[in-house]
């Protein structure tokens, strides 16, 4: 995350907070697919090879990765999976106003050549679903004062900022913390999403963007998710760690530093700007 905002009643201080984040990794698809769930969808037609072709969706994956990997697999022409969106009959929540972003469960999917657009978008979502309708999500939605498709939404953030497994559930309580004090989430996750990029670093420009993803300029959550979390950030996000902190820097691969102390973060911020 980048952030400007100090806490209420500490001085506004120049120096912007960044968090490496994954977007570069999920970008170019070199997330690993290690940890895919295999989902037994479309079965292979009969007189097909016993072990059909498969689509991998890499956790943290955006709508549009997912549209061209689902025209690649089953050898469409570009566009036309996006196209298909609409009258694929999806069923998502009501918040999502048709939106499938967020819903596009990460996952290895069957293909065969009885696969169509809509058929495997269908299987995502209803994967998803049964995903996040468990007692534990809504549960845990309730205890964030939240609701599911919020809870994805904060996932979506988690899966992008998060350098790890380790890390997801302290940036879950950072957005918590943060939301719970009024200060605006200020994430460059959300600012790439609007730009269509993947990006480790934000300009000032950048945040002034006219956009309701705009989580500088915008209170709250983003309007939708802003990609595909798996099930380990939906973990970190009805169970955020217990913490106190609201910012977050990873100065170098593999030293991700969450603090409360807004003077702390700037000397974090600082390192990190003297290992670029």
């Amino acid at each position: 995350m980048h952030s400007t905002t100090p806490p209420r009643g500490t001085k506004r201080g120049a120096v912007r907070l960044t968090s490496r984040g994954r977007i570069a990794l999920i970008a170019t698809g070199a997330v690993a697919a290690a940890t895919a769930v295999a989902v037994p969808l479309l079965l292979p037609d009969d007189d097909e090879p016993a072990r059909p072709r498969t689509l991998t969706i890499p956790e943290g994956w955006r709508a549009g990765q997912v549209y061209e990997a689902v025209d690649a697999a089953l050898k469409l022409s570009k566009g036309t999976t996006k196209k298909a969106v609409d009258g694929a009959g999806l069923k998502l929540p009501g918040d999502a106003g048709g939106n499938p972003e967020g819903y596009l469960f990460p996952a290895t999917y069957p293909i065969s050549s009885q696969s169509t657009p809509a058929s495997v978008l269908s299987y995502m979502v209803d994967t998803a679903n049964k995903k996040f309708s468990g007692g534990h999500v809504t549960a845990g939605a309730d205890r964030n004062a939240v609701n599911v498709y919020q809870t994805v939404t904060i996932a979506s953030m988690i899966e992008a900022e998060a350098g790890s497994q380790e890390e997801m559930g302290k940036v879950a309580r950072v957005i918590y913390n943060r939301l719970d004090r009024g200060m605006p989430l200020q994430m460059d996750s959300t600012i790439n999403y609007a730009l269509d990029r993947s990006t480790l670093k934000t300009t000032t420009r950048d945040t002034k963007l006219k956009s309701p993803y705009n989580t500088y300029a915008r209170m709250g959550l983003p309007p939708t998710p802003i990609g595909n979390p798996g099930e380990a950030a939906m973990r970190a996000a009805t169970n955020p760690t217990p913490g106190d902190w609201l910012y977050f820097v990873t100065v170098k691969p593999g030293d991700t530093r969450f603090t409360a102390n807004y003077e702390e973060q700037q000397r974090n911020v600082a390192e990190f700007n003297r290992n670029q």
